[in-house]
């Protein structure tokens, strides 16, 4: 993304590099005046060069470091492939020989620092891996995410092809990775044992070809004040990305809300992001959404056409006092844990040491290869899904005492806290326990939710046609 930078060296020290604790180092600020005597050129950016130089290869859901560094290049031995791992890595950490290391994350422990997938021919990984970590499931997710549940009926085809048309494909997720790469690299010059985390749906498996990127700066273990510090961060990001690079980075926004974001625009990828501060959760509840989006095959295409319909009738925009796309997965998720023979479990219930809230960031992309896949006795088809997922939200759910809960598998009573008090919609977050739906504050909001669902389940009900819901050309042009 930024071929001209100087950033070609590793932001760490080797004793940084061996650091399995990063978060116990306070984040430090370069001043005002080493930012200014800085140096940098970032001209006549080439996006084909700079996915050349990274030889990034992802398969179809993972990125993962796969090559050397560009500074070995024309010097690298013709048989370096035939060498033993231990050779290359005495030669990656040769004194006279410094890596480029792109993507730093947590150390992950010395057994998690290879990428060993059955599927994928990959070199060395170098010991600072990527902020996106390497995934272990691979070899068990990918063939499931090939095999897509069988569609007998008109309407079950047509989610099908709308999913197919539509889910995020692996070169949309390179541009982001991409992306998060670069910023990571120019973070790290105000707060040097930072990391930029790819979160949200770009990774949880629900993305779709227009899905906007969301990226978590964490810069400490401790929780940060989203309305002090968080805000004093993102304004120095924000300062940076207008100042130092205004020619890769567009619109930049600093949003001032409950959780502050920098918004903002990748002139290479043409990417949106949304980019917060030290919200770890979204982090967590990042790989618990993916466990459960790889566990049965009929959950991503589900999840993707109600997502399209919830766009579509204006009932999707947490901005605008509606529900957000996370919200709407969890609803998917917990009325495929309330049919009578269920769809999905509580993988939290069932898995308690795999998604605790407590485990260190650095293991939490672990998860997903602790949990089998799940044979559910429902063969329900898709079109028969949505129907009742409709009917569910529309004629049997009681949104006046009830909560949905993921973490429970089931309806629970509402709490009596603050948070659920006169709220519409409570919709409870897996891991901190807050109200994923408090931005739906309004009845005349609450009731076009409700209404949608309705109408919708009527009719759907008597056409058994996603047109008469979802325009499906409209819907695929969108992506």
């Amino acid at each position: 993304m930024f071929p001209n930078s100087i950033l070609g060296r590793p932001p760490f020290t080797p004793n940084h590099q061996q650091h399995n604790n990063f978060f116990a180092l306070s984040p430090s600020l370069y001043s005002h005046q080493q930012l200014i005597d800085a140096q940098f050129s970032f001209h006549n950016a080439d996006l084909s060069r700079a996915v050349s130089l990274q030889q990034l290869t992802y398969g179809n859901v993972s990125p993962i470091q796969t090559s050397t560094s560009p500074l070995f290049r024309g010097r690298k031995l013709s048989d370096e492939k035939n060498l033993p791992l231990d050779g290359k890595r005495q030669r990656f950490h040769s004194p006279h020989q410094e890596p480029t290391i792109v993507n730093h994350i947590v150390p992950l422990s010395d057994e998690r620092r290879y990428s060993i997938s059955p599927l994928f021919h990959t070199h060395y990984v170098p010991d600072i891996v990527r902020c996106v970590p390497p995934f272990r499931e691979i070899s068990i997710l990918e063939p499931r995410e090939i095999t897509l549940p069988e569609a007998k009926d008109k309407l079950s085809q047509q989610i099908l092809e709308l999913f197919e048309a539509c889910q995020q494909q692996v070169s949309d997720l390179k541009k982001k990775e991409l992306c998060r790469t670069e910023l990571q690299r120019e973070i790290q010059l105000l707060f040097p044992q930072s990391r930029l985390f790819l979160v949200g749906s770009s990774l949880n498996g629900f993305g779709t070809r227009s899905s906007d990127g969301d990226l978590c700066l964490v810069v400490k273990e401790e929780p940060v004040n989203q309305k002090t510090e968080a805000r004093h961060i993102l304004t120095l990001v924000h300062k940076h990305f207008c100042t130092r690079l205004s020619g890769y980075i567009e619109r930049p926004q600093l949003i001032r809300a409950k959780v502050p974001i920098v918004k903002f625009r990748d002139k290479v990828s043409c990417v949106e992001f949304d980019l917060n501060v030290n919200n770890i959760v979204g982090i967590r509840n990042t790989f618990l959404l993916r466990t459960y989006a790889y566990l049965e095959n009929r959950v991503r295409p589900l999840v993707l056409v109600i997502k399209k319909w919830a766009s579509h009738h204006d009932i999707n925009d947490a901005s605008r006092g509606t529900l957000s796309s996370y919200s709407l997965v969890l609803m998917v998720l917990h009325y495929l844990q309330t049919l009578p023979e269920p769809i999905l479990p509580s993988i939290q219930k069932i898995y308690p040491e795999s998604f605790s809230p407590s485990i260190q960031l650095h293991l939490v992309h672990q998860a997903p290869c602790n949990v089998p896949p799940y044979l559910s006795k429902n063969d329900s088809n898709l079109g028969d899904l949505l129907l009742g997922f409709l009917k569910y939200y529309a004629t049997e759910f009681d949104w006046n005492s009830q909560m949905i809960s993921v973490r429970e598998a089931k309806a629970i009573p509402r709490p009596d806290g603050i948070e659920w008090r006169n709220k519409y919609i409570c919709v409870e977050e897996p891991f901190d326990g807050t109200n994923t739906a408090r931005a739906v504050h309004e009845k005349q909001k609450f009731d076009m939710i409700k209404d949608q669902f309705l109408k919708s389940w009527h009719r759907l009900k008597n056409r058994k046609d996603l047109n008469s819901i979802l325009p499906l050309r409209a819907a695929i042009l969108k992506r």
